[in-house]
């Protein structure tokens, strides 16, 4: 390591951001698309999460429990 230069510090494991960001797509209500690994695309609204999984609520389906790590994307619908 050169003279003078400080070592790198690591990034955090979590910002907690994402909880954040999951409440208030939950409090108010939007209606979000996920899309999972697999490429299947779910819409909803998220009624619960945890560190593990989103339950998605739908209308005129079943609501869903959906594991964290099988999902590629999240967003917001416009509305």
């Amino acid at each position: 390591m050169p003279k003078g230069s400080k070592p790198k510090t690591r990034a955090p494991e979590s910002t907690l951001e994402e909880n954040k960001y999951l409440r208030s797509l939950a409090d108010k209500k939007c209606l979000v698309k996920i899309t999972l690994d697999d490429n299947e695309v779910l819409a909803g609204m998220i009624e619960f999460f945890d560190s593990t999984f989103i339950r998605l609520t739908r209308d005129g389906e079943p609501n869903l429990f959906v594991y964290k790590h099988d999902i590629k994307y999240l967003s917001a619908e416009s509305q």
